[in-house]
Order: structure tokens, then C-alpha cells, then sequence
């Protein structure tokens, strides 16, 4: 019945868009397989997401066949009428043949492939002079387990003012804790990347996703609760705003400033853009401070050969590792061409009892912060030339945190009225950021020079997803849960 329905959907979706085509990619047991690599021609295609689901838009398809291939599976060509037929694609499983491969009885040594891996980097990976179409997709949430706002002392304000805040931040109270943040990003451009710190961004067309009554992050929380009191002070007057004993604001002046806000609305910060991009890229190269460079390092972890697969043809060795020294945090999979010694993907979490960045200064500051989750996948994509290039980027991120601290607004004025109020919040925070990358080429240094970087993005505002957006472009394919979101214009 879930099959059925699947393919209903899916055929509705292919009456509305025309030209594209949507269909899943499953292993003969019905799971889905994701970031299964859909091609269209031979340089071009797509990716199937999390659910095994993809699109393309067949105007931009040269031929009649689609080929499908995936790790640990055997490739598969197909007609598109054949897929427009059916719409779901089953890829076998790549048959074991590691004793006929090896002609010795030993079994390949994880730490002689990796040795081989690192001297032949220089001639599989090529980092610098690129520019990459890439599409990105930003996925973030919030969930709030506590949270306080209380007016402690108010000698400037009337006591049924003061009764009047503490009612609408209870009121906010209530909608923090019952919404669950969810948030949707995604952009479309260009990254010129001249060299390891050098990039310029190009952004073709980006749009948000938010259901703005539910729009609460850890920063814009505090930010609404401190908006409540300042409501009911004096909005002629300037004010010090001090947490604890340190000083945050001099001269903070309370007047509207609906002009200025009303300019950056609907836009990105382009070097926030860039900086994302440019970094996700940068840990897929083999930099020494590149995320890939680390996993490879010997110094830092240890290998064990796990087993064989296939990709595209070509035998593909599975190293597992896992952190050697204190300092090393990850444990996951490396998969290694047999012939020129690439990794062509990378699996990670963190290892067993590590977690990443800490603060805790519950006690002294009232805050805490733990870095709980960082894992991700890593595809490469081998080039006409033989080098190879990240194709799709997965990471996820995750945090506790904790925020406990009295805040004072002090009038600069002769009676130094002051209110100040309590802030606690404690929860969780996530992220997943994708990245695919569309195409490749080598970059055009005169247009790379002439090139003026905007400093905000405009972007597309919506309430709820619209596959036409992005219909033109073989983009990834969304989840159900972006599928089914809507969200709402007010915000409260």
C-alpha cells in the first residue's frame, strides 16, 4: 500500500512540472538508497536524497537513459519510459568476490592503503583554480526544554506594568516551549575558489522556509523576551545593558529603527553564504587542516580493513578507523579505489565516548554548551581528466545548551531607574547542510577578477515548498518533511 501511494504521488508530481521526472531509487528488499547517483549525461545528473528520491528535468536530458550506481551496488541504465512507467528503480547488491580478486591468502592491510592513499594525493585531487555550481541546502531545528523570562525589579515601572510584562513573557513562554523550530535554506550559485583562502561567491537564486510564529533560535529568543520590556520603558531615554556584572551596551537607545530593519529583510549576509560553502568545500580537500586530510592521518587513527565492494566497475576497499589519540574525535568508513588509491567517500561520527567543542561555566556565567553531534558522508565524483572532485556533502550538527543570566537595563538619566530579569533557556539545537555539487570546470581568471561579490543575497520568502522553484535545475530532490511543511506569515 505505502509502494502504491508512493507512485501516485509521484505521478501527480510529473502532471505539474511538466518536464521533470521524479522517481525512487530501492535495493531489492524495498529500502530506499540514498545519494544514489543519478546520470543524465556524461558529465551531468543528480542525487537521490535520504528517502532514495530524486528529480530531473528531462529537457535538459541528451539521451533516452538514465544510469543509476551506488556504492555497494551493481549500476543500472534504464530507459526514461521505462522509469516513467514505473517509478521505482531496484538496484542490486554488489556481489563479494574478494577471493577471487586476491590471488594471495592475506588479507590487504588497512595502513599500506592509506600510506598509498596520502602519496597519491597530489595526483587524484587538483584544489585550487576550480569553480563549482553547486546547490545547497540548510536544515535547521530547535527544540526548547525550558525556559524562564521574569521581570525581577522594576523600580521605573508601575506595578500593573510590571504585572503586563510578566504576562506576556509567560505568553511567551508557553509558545517557545510548544513549537518545534524547523528552518529551510537553500541557495543556488557559483564558488570561484582560486585557492585555499580565496573564493568568490556568485548566487543565482536562494529561498527561506519558515513558519515565522514558530520562528524562535537561541538568539532571537532573548532578543523577543528583552523586546516585551522594552515596551514599557521610556523610549526617549538611552540605557546601559549590563548581564551579570558585565557591561553589554553604554548608550542603547530604544527609538524604532523600522527603516533600517525593513532594508535588510529578505536578504542573506553574502559573506555568511560564502563562508558555509567555501568551508564544506574546503574539508572535502586535501589541505593539512582539511577535515579529509585528518582522517587520513596516521598519526591521529587507526585503521582496519573491513571488507570489498564495487563501484561503476572498479573494486573499492572499505577501511574503518577509528581516533588513535586523544585529540582525534571520529570513527567511520573510508571507501578506496583499488586502481589509483582515491577515497571516494567518507562516512563519519564521532568515536565512541568523544564529543566536540565544550564550555561550561554553569556556575561562574550560567552558561553551558556541548557539541553532541558531527557526522556526516563525503562523495567524490572522478573526473575526465582522472582527478577527482566532491560531489555531495552531508553534515550534521548538534548541541546542548544552557543559558542562565540576569540582565539590567540602567536609565542614563539622573534617577537611574532600573529593570531588570531573570533569562533561563535550556535545549538542543541541530543542523544539516548539504551540499551538491552541479558541475565542475577550471576557473576563468579574468572573470574571476572582474567579478564583484553583492554583500546581501535577496531571497524568495515562502510558506510552503513549491517544487517549481527549482524545476529547471536538477536540485535535491526534498524530504517529506519539507514536503509537508507550511508555515505562516505572522509573527508573534
Amino acid at each position: 500500500m505505502k509502494i502504491y501511494i508512493s507512485i501516485i504521488t509521484i505521478l501527480t508530481i510529473n502532471l505539474v512540472l511538466g518536464q521533470n521526472l521524479t522517481a525512487k531509487v530501492v535495493d531489492v528488499n524495498n529500502n530506499p538508497i540514498p545519494f544514489a547517483t543519478v546520470q543524465t549525461n556524461k558529465n551531468s545528473g543528480t542525487i537521490t536524497n535520504e528517502e532514495g528520491f530524486f528529480t530531473i528535468n528531462l529537457e535538459n536530458v541528451l539521451s533516452n537513459e538514465l544510469t543509476f550506481s551506488c556504492m555497494g551496488f551493481a549500476s543500472r541504465t534504464m530507459s526514461i519510459d521505462d522509469i516513467k512507467n514505473n517509478s521505482v528503480i531496484v538496484l542490486e547488491e554488489f556481489i563479494d568476490e574478494l577471493g577471487k580478486v586476491f590471488l594471495s591468502t592475506t588479507t590487504p592491510n588497512a595502513d599500506d592503503i592509506i600510506k598509498k592513499v596520502n602519496n597519491n594525493l597530489s595526483k587524484n585531487y587538483n584544489n585550487e583554480n576550480q569553480t563549482f555550481q553547486f546547490f545547497h541546502r540548510n536544515t535547521a531545528y530547535a527544540n526548547f526544554d525550558r525556559f524562564e523570562a521574569k521581570v525581577t525589579k522594576a523600580s521605573g515601572m508601575r506595578r500593573k506594568q510590571h504585572e503586563g510584562v510578566n504576562k506576556s513573557l509567560d505568553s511567551l513562554t508557553a509558545r517557545i516551549i510548544n513549537s518545534n523550530t524547523v528552518y529551510f535554506q537553500d541557495y543556488l550559485g557559483d564558488l570561484m575558489v582560486e585557492n585555499r583562502e580565496v573564493a568568490k561567491l556568485n548566487v543565482h537564486k536562494a529561498t527561506s522556509l519558515v513558519d515565522n510564529s514558530k520562528n524562535f533560535s537561541l538568539d532571537n529568543v532573548q532578543t523577543k523576551a528583552q523586546d516585551l520590556i522594552l515596551k514599557y520603558l521610556d523610549t526617549t531615554l538611552t540605557y546601559k545593558l549590563k548581564t551579570g556584572i558585565i557591561k553589554v551596551e553604554d548608550s542603547l537607545s530604544l527609538k524604532s529603527n523600522n527603516d533600517e530593519d525593513k532594508d535588510r529583510e529578505n536578504v542573506y549576509d553574502a559573506k555568511n553564504l560564502k563562508g558555509e560553502t567555501h568551508g564544506l568545500l574546503h574539508d572535502t580537500q586535501t589541505y593539512d587542516d582539511s577535515f579529509m586530510k585528518k582522517i587520513i592521518d596516521t598519526e591521529l587513527y587507526n585503521y582496519k580493513f573491513i571488507d570489498v565492494t564495487g563501484f561503476n566497475g572498479e573494486l573499492v576497499y572499505i577501511i574503518g578507523f577509528e581516533p588513535r589519540k586523544s585529540k582525534a574525535k571520529y570513527a567511520g568508513k573510508l571507501y578506496i579505489t583499488d586502481e589509483t588509491f582515491a577515497v571516494i567517500k567518507l562516512d563519519y561520527d564521532f568515536g565512541k565516548g568523544k564529543r566536540g567543542e565544550k564550555f561550561n561555566l554553569k556556575l561562574l556565567l550560567g552558561i553551558k554548551y556541548v557539541e553532541n553531534i558531527n557526522k556526516g558522508t563525503i562523495i567524490y565524483h572522478r573526473n575526465a581528466d582522472s582527478t577527482y572532485s566532491p560531489k555531495y556533502i552531508n553534515r550534521e550538527e548538534g548541541r546542548y545548551f544552557y543559558v542562565n543570566r540576569p540582565i539590567k537595563f540602567i536609565e542614563n538619566s539622573r534617577g537611574k531607574d532600573k529593570v531588570g530579569f531573570n533569562f533561563l533557556i535550556e535545549g538542543s539545537a541541530k543542523s544539516k547542510k548539504e551540499l551538491f555539487i552541479i558541475s565542475k570546470s577550471v576557473l576563468n581568471k579574468g572573470e574571476f577578477t572582474s567579478f564583484k561579490e553583492l554583500e546581501d543575497i535577496p531571497y524568495q520568502k515562502l510558506k510552503q515548498y513549491d517544487p517549481s522553484i527549482w524545476k529547471a535545475y536538477n536540485a535535491i530532490e526534498p524530504l517529506e518533511e519539507m514536503k509537508r511543511f507550511k508555515g505562516s506569515d505572522d509573527e508573534q
